[in-house]
């Protein structure tokens, strides 16, 4: 039985933000997808999620059903501003922010501004490349061809050489919504992958703060863990060794028992 609620907009930071709700219970969670995630591709996460916490998947601005247009700021600094008077406009308190990807860029700079209610932080295989570091492993035009693929209406078929190991229930998620995706959102968003210095926000992250990386996507590398432990060495550390990047697609069970207790009650069976 689903614990869905429903899909809202609501107006923080000046644009409208719109976002799905499960569960409705206990301690507020707050997901925040990656680059090309809108959040309805992260509702089997929340269904999970749902059961045990009180759970809302957010709508990146320029993805999904929230604002979008060509002259919005898609920078880094709007998202993370974004997420937080998102919580704080429907007055959560005590809530876990959790990020995968772009997602937990935007939770980083977003903690780091220290918002009030923010108790915890999740960072799910969050790019590490920034300013004199090496490339992101993925290419831009990954995303930009598949996204005019979905934009032509060229259905669910011409998306399984990008994503060759999804299902078809996944991937036929993905064509339904990625075409919601601003291109010049992805571009702003993959330029601040390699632009922006997210290692600098780490030291003043001042909540509990737990990452997972992981094992096979080559995003986060041994020595890239080994920095971020000395810049946040409070930070607890897991790795889901059998997925790639996107971990809860790769190893849904690994990913659940990776998060432990830290969100105040296990999530994994």
């Amino acid at each position: 039985m689903s614990n869905f609620l429903y899909g809202a907009n609501v107006r923080a930071n000046g644009i409208r933000q719109h976002y799905l709700r499960y569960g409705g219970r206990g301690r507020p969670v707050v997901v925040v997808p990656g680059i090309t995630s809108p959040a309805v591709t992260w509702g089997f996460v929340a269904e999970r999620l749902g059961a045990h916490v009180d759970t809302y998947v957010l709508d990146v601005r320029g993805r999904g059903l929230s604002e979008s247009s060509d002259t919005l700021d898609y920078g880094l600094d709007a998202l993370a501003a974004d997420v937080n008077a998102f919580a704080a406009s429907l007055g959560l308190e005590g809530y876990v922010l959790v990020g995968h990807s772009m997602g937990a860029r935007i939770g980083i700079r977003a903690a780091r501004q220290k918002p009030a209610g923010l108790e915890r932080l999740v960072l799910i295989d969050p790019p590490v490349s920034g300013p004199g570091r090496r490339a992101y492993p993925a290419k831009l035009d990954w995303y930009i061809d598949s996204i005019r693929l979905m934009r032509d209406g060229a259905g669910m078929e011409a998306l399984r050489p990008f994503s060759p190991t999804w299902t078809d229930e996944q991937l036929r998620l993905r064509a339904e919504w990625l075409h919601t995706c601003d291109e010049r959102a992805i571009v702003t968003t993959y330029q601040g992958f390699h632009d922006d210095d997210v290692h600098a926000d780490l030291p003043h992250v001042a909540v509990p703060t737990l990452l997972i990386a992981a094992g096979r996507g080559d995003v986060i590398r041994p020595d890239d863990l080994a920095e971020l432990r000395t810049l946040l060495p409070a930070m607890q550390v897991t790795t889901v060794a059998n997925a790639g990047h996107m971990i809860p697609w790769d190893d849904e069970a690994g990913f659940y028992r990776a998060f432990g207790d830290f969100l105040g009650t296990p999530i994994a069976d």
